[in-house]
């Protein structure tokens, strides 16, 4: 009886090991300014993902934690995704629909959530975010790497 008990907790510690392996969480981004020298109004602290990896045909979220030198009344966001350094996606936002508008000058947060294709490739991926104010001068630009994991990909399929 007791092996069928030790039996039934290696199997218990076992799928909660798997699961926790599984289940898709959210990590802080290292960004990267588009020019290392620039002076951009807009700092960029950090950006977090979630879930993380993404997952292809479910909602994933894009924060970027950030703080400007000054207020911004409005303007856009640009993203630009690469697949393995190929470009496969642009999109223009207008960036009330990111964060209310206008932003005074201090912290505040963007967010973007997306639902990517079922259909997309499992991989690594670098997106590029241009904020530009509503004279197209650019506030900020960076750049940060994610990844679709394989399963995300079989997941889709079987649903």
């Amino acid at each position: 009886m007791e092996a069928v008990a030790q039996l039934k907790l290696t199997l218990v510690l076992f799928f909660a090991a798997v699961c926790l392996v599984l289940v898709p969480s959210t990590h802080a981004k290292d960004v990267k300014y588009c020019d290392k020298k620039g002076d951009y109004v807009v700092k960029v602290r950090g950006v977090e993902i979630s879930p993380d990896p993404v997952v292809s045909g479910k909602p994933a979220t894009f924060k970027i934690s950030a703080s400007a030198d000054q207020d911004i009344d409005g303007g856009k966001v640009i993203i630009d995704v690469s697949y393995f350094g190929l470009h496969v996606h642009t999109e223009k936002i207008e960036l009330s629909e990111e964060t209310p508008c206008p932003i005074e000058a201090g912290n505040f947060v963007l967010s973007h959530t997306q639902i990517l294709p079922g259909y997309t490739p499992p991989g690594s991926y670098t997106l590029k975010m241009t904020m530009e104010d509503d004279d197209n001068e650019v506030l900020a630009c960076i750049s940060f790497s994610f990844k679709i994991s394989f399963g995300s990909m079989l997941s889709a399929l079987l649903e």
